[in-house]
């Protein structure tokens, strides 16, 4: 079973590479301003939509990067594919886990999403204002695609023609279509399950695993492939590691998500 989070108590805070996530839907600037005053000592800031995104791509509106992105991003951060890596967001956000996923499909496997997130964080351990700056590296990363589904999967499995499972991380009145604030036409990707992911966390901060299988091991079979997806591929994150944390064996994401899907396919509603 996979542990995608860590809490505070659990790991020493020597020889562990920080990575800060932070950002605001909507405004774009407040996750730097935010690094800018205050983050853990030795942390990067990568950026939700500069640098976890590819924003010039229409396929959605947070589109997956390509892989020579993201090995620049890796080796300007001087990292290395055995580091030991802590993500940490405002706590109880999407940003972390759509780094992490983005790291484990590099090839990293020795990294967790703080539980806690930077409010509870900075009262237990050192936090600067100076933005540090490693030594490039040099790296060759072992991708893990099969993480990552395209349309065209996702095509083939809403035919019958794969066998899995896809799970709208939207809530429950967007993925019924009875309310669209965003996207220009209101349901769901045909099959799709719904989950919403805001059920994932509590107080600032994602679930304990106990609670995570309880609230996720019947939504569907284990060994099922399951494929999360929400409206750009940002919410899907923390369904994809909660999904990983609650026992399930095949997880994948749809980074594009509905956003890209409704460009040329046609939708389900539950009205």
């Amino acid at each position: 079973m996979s542990k995608v989070f860590i809490d505070l108590k659990d790991f020493g805070a020597k020889n562990v590479r920080y990575i800060d996530t932070r950002f605001e839907l909507g405004n774009g600037d407040a996750g730097r301003v935010m690094y800018e005053a205050g983050h853990l000592e030795g942390a990067i800031y990568w950026d939700l939509e500069k640098d976890l995104s590819d924003m010039q791509s229409i396929y959605g509106r947070h589109p997956m990067i390509s892989k020579d992105k993201m090995t620049n991003l890796v080796e300007q951060a001087g990292l290395l594919v055995d580091d030991s890596i802590v993500i940490y967001d405002q706590g109880g956000s999407p940003f972390a886990l759509r780094a992490y996923f983005l790291l484990e499909w590099a090839g990293f496997s020795n990294i967790h999403v703080l539980r806690e997130g930077y409010e509870e964080a900075k009262n237990v351990l050192p936090v600067s204002d100076l933005v540090p700056n490693y030594p490039h590296t040099n790296v060759t990363l072992n991708w893990k695609d099969e993480q990552y589904i395209d349309i065209e999967t996702v095509k083939k499995i809403v035919a019958g023609e794969i066998e899995a499972q896809l799970i709208d991380a939207r809530s429950a009145i967007r993925y019924r279509g009875e309310n669209e604030p965003i996207d220009a036409v209101a349901g769901h990707i045909p099959t799709a399950l719904n989950f919403d992911w805001e059920q994932l966390k509590q107080n600032g901060m994602f679930l304990k695993q106990d609670a995570l299988k309880e609230k996720l091991s019947g939504l569907t079979d284990l060994t099922k492939p399951v494929i999360a997806y929400c409206g750009s591929g940002v919410t899907a994150a923390p369904l994809y590691g909660s999904l990983k944390e609650a026992g399930y064996d095949n997880v994948k994401l749809y980074v594009g998500s509905y956003s890209d899907w409704i460009r040329e396919h046609e939708v389900e509603t539950s009205l």
